[in-house]
């Protein structure tokens, strides 16, 4: 049976892909670790049932999340050059631009805020958002990224949002606005 503890980690270090041991406490660790949230709150809304269109899009962000983790996790690039699915690059950033823009039209333009909410998967989807923006927060402090890393998280904050619009159009779930 393999054992998922190895008890390295107890003492409040951990370590980097390039061998590196850190604390846990660390901006990088902070930064790595709000992605993975991001992908686990990604990964709740897709439970709370959706569209197969949407969570399409949705399983592939979630390895893009997982790839950006990685790559958070590898300040020397030990896996960047030769794992390709850890890429991320400009063509992801242009993909979920394609997305907001083809469900966009299913809208109507938003003439006010709107609360966050409707149905569980909309409200799933939102807080998956505030995430995202959290670790593109933490991302912004460690100050060491590729630029492509930004906007991808910046882009997907805001896929993400149009997405609870979908749901709860779809939903016929009315918008409570603000």
């Amino acid at each position: 049976m393999e054992k998922i503890y190895t008890r390295t980690g107890d003492g409040g270090a951990t370590t980097l892909f390039d061998g590196t041991r850190i604390a846990k406490s660390d901006p990088r660790v902070d930064a790595y670790g709000e992605v993975d949230e991001a992908n686990a709150a990604v990964g709740q809304a897709r439970a709370a049932g959706l569209d197969e269109d949407l969570d399409r899009m949705l399983a592939q962000i979630q390895r893009d999340l997982f790839a950006l983790g990685s790559r958070l996790a590898d300040p020397a690039e030990r896996i960047a050059g030769r794992v390709t699915k850890v890429a991320l690059g400009p063509d992801d950033v242009t993909r979920l631009e394609g997305w907001i823009d083809a469900c966009a039209e299913e809208l109507q333009p938003l003439r006010r805020f709107i609360l966050p909410g409707g149905s569980p998967a909309a409200a799933s989807l939102h807080l998956a958002r505030t995430v995202c923006r959290r670790a593109e927060r933490r991302m912004v402090a460690l100050g060491v990224l590729e630029v492509e890393f930004l906007a991808y998280m910046n882009r997907l904050s805001d896929l993400l949002f149009v997405l609870a619009r979908v749901v709860n159009r779809r939903a016929g779930v009315a918008e409570s606005e603000w």
